[in-house]
């Protein structure tokens, strides 16, 4: 059977520009892709970030879905948008520099393989999108209070 447009398109955007599809450790590598996305944006205005940010958080949830559907798997290794919308949120309204993004990018991966409560239960309870993209909204923003802690620790903020 043919795979249609829509599908194509739903599978390229869900699995973070076909980075889903790396062999090992595909999350890391979608938070890669996060990494190199949040770059290029890092100095658009914070309103304009924060309108990508929703953005990225409200379509990843219909494309989420919608590739669970397709790859016929709950929260498919090939989708990575969720690690791509979580490094968003791990980076949101903080200073930019190499410091940042080495403590942004450990932590985030940290936060989304541990699952500490409630990370854990939204993975487990929600389904389709919102569960497969919200665990990890929730890792980015752990992290993200886990840098500014560290920050304020540190002298870093």
């Amino acid at each position: 059977m043919a795979i249609s447009y829509r599908q194509q398109i739903i599978k390229f955007l869900a699995s973070g520009f076909y980075a889903g599809y790396f062999p090992v450790a595909s999350g890391t590598i979608g938070s890669i892709v996060g990494v190199i996305v949040y770059l290029i944006l890092q100095d658009v205005p914070n309103t304009l970030y924060t309108a990508i940010v929703i953005l990225i958080c409200a379509g990843g949830i219909y494309i989420a879905g919608e590739a669970e559907k397709i790859y016929k798997a709950k929260d498919s290794s090939h989708i990575v948008i969720d690690e791509i919308a979580g490094i968003f949120f791990t980076f949101i309204f903080l200073p930019k520099g190499i410091n940042f993004l080495i403590a942004g990018f450990i932590t985030f991966r940290i936060f989304d393989i541990l699952k500490p409560f409630p990370i854990r239960f939204i993975d487990e309870k929600l389904e389709g999108g919102w569960g497969i993209m919200l665990d990890d909204i929730m890792a980015g923003i752990y992290a993200n209070i886990s840098l500014r802690l560290l920050g304020w620790i540190t002298g870093w903020l």
